[in-house]
């Protein structure tokens, strides 16, 4: 049985042994669904456009249309990175942007149409078809909120998506809050988001991002709201819970990280609120102390590159894959390469499986659903 949010509400100050004996019931939950096997994706990121129509406080990845940073990547930009993660054996291609900023600022709108598009999703469509018709990687898009129409569009040119709930918090939309004038960060339209990706047959991410001002009730809420859309829909494969990071020249520069305990009591808790089968993350380059995230019940490291920065949190570098594994068989697991879609989402690809990528993630795939192993090319 999974915890429910009143009992996870009696953790909010657990410490010392409470905390152990919550990380001990994780692991067993853990162990249970995911024996010890702990996945991750090799991937090579690609961000498509830095700019914006949201503002948020902590954020160093956007940048203002007048600022030098902001960016649309031109196809041949695109492409040619995509060539250097397949030549390093990635098979996972990360599309990560700005929200919308079209819709916000007339320089961006210029930027767009010197490339023929009017919508930043409708670049990056053809940016995945890209992807699919020069490589031989698979596209996952986190593309922020979309519509309906959004989703169907992107679903035949992408084997999973994503986006960051991030809180359920309506108070963080305040003024002085880090999601003020935010219009993506309205807790209602990302969990519109959530169930149109259900209804539509998408495996998706999604996840928290803690110590940004939410409450421990809030947190608990969250994950409360994300394992329901999962529970209506089936369509959750991953949570990530990611930790604030202090990052020079954003608004929150000065605001306190959460500990490692807080981290260590989330991933716990969630991992006992989520259902069995959603995988739980935590970013492997944010934190040093890998054991002790396994020992929280987590069993995926997320996207891992060895060829492009974490283009979110560019002041953290990824972890070796030897150091990663060396860190996992040390808490007594085993690292294996997965896909971007998840085995159990592969099983049941008439559901959750566009069918012009059946061939492509078939011949990807092991018998057991995770990644096959492949000859590097010369690069």
């Amino acid at each position: 049985m999974e915890m429910t949010a009143s009992q996870a509400l009696a953790f909010a100050n657990s410490g010392g042994d409470d905390l152990r004996a919550l990380m001990a019931r994780a692991t067993a939950r853990r162990r249970m669904h995911w024996g010890d096997v702990i996945t991750y994706s090799r991937k090579v990121f690609v961000p498509l456009t830095n700019m914006c129509r949201d503002t948020c406080s902590y954020c160093s990845f956007v940048a203002h249309p007048d600022s030098p940073r902001a960016n649309i990547m031109t196809p041949d930009q695109v492409l040619a990175t995509a060539r250097k993660g397949q030549a390093q054996g990635c098979k996972e291609l990360l599309f990560s942007l700005g929200e919308r900023p079209e819709q916000r600022y007339d320089k961006a709108r210029e930027a767009l149409a010197r490339l023929g598009y009017k919508s930043t999703n409708d670049y990056l469509r053809d940016m995945c078809a890209l992807v699919l018709r020069e490589t031989s990687l698979l596209p996952h898009v986190n593309a922020g909120t979309l519509r309906t129409d959004e989703i169907d569009m992107l679903r035949p040119v992408s084997a999973s998506m994503g986006m960051m709930l991030e809180t359920v918090s309506r108070r963080l939309n305040r003024k002085g809050m880090p999601h003020h004038a935010c219009p993506d960060k309205v807790p209602a339209q990302r969990l519109r988001t959530l169930d149109r990706a259900g209804t539509r047959g998408v495996p998706f991410t999604t996840g928290l991002l803690i110590g940004i001002g939410e409450t421990w009730a809030e947190r608990v809420e969250s994950l409360a709201a994300i394992n329901a859309s999962h529970k209506r829909h089936g369509h959750i494969q991953e949570v990530i819970i990611q930790n604030f990071q202090q990052k020079p020249g954003i608004v929150m520069a000065d605001h306190p990280e959460p500990s490692l305990n807080d981290m260590l009591r989330t991933l716990a808790v969630a991992r006992l609120m989520l259902a069995p089968e959603i995988s739980l993350q935590a970013p492997p380059n944010l934190s040093s102390r890998h054991i002790e995230y396994l020992k929280a019940g987590m069993n995926d490291w997320g996207g891992i590159s060895p060829v492009t920065i974490d283009f979110i949190n560019p002041d953290h570098d990824w972890p070796e894959i030897t150091t990663l594994a060396a860190a996992t068989r040390a808490a007594g697991c085993e690292l294996a390469e997965r896909l971007t879609i998840y085995p159990r989402y592969l099983h049941r690809a008439d559901t959750f499986l566009d069918p012009a990528l059946r061939a492509r993630i078939t011949a990807m795939s092991r018998p057991d659903g995770l990644a096959r192993a492949q000859s590097l090319e010369v690069s």
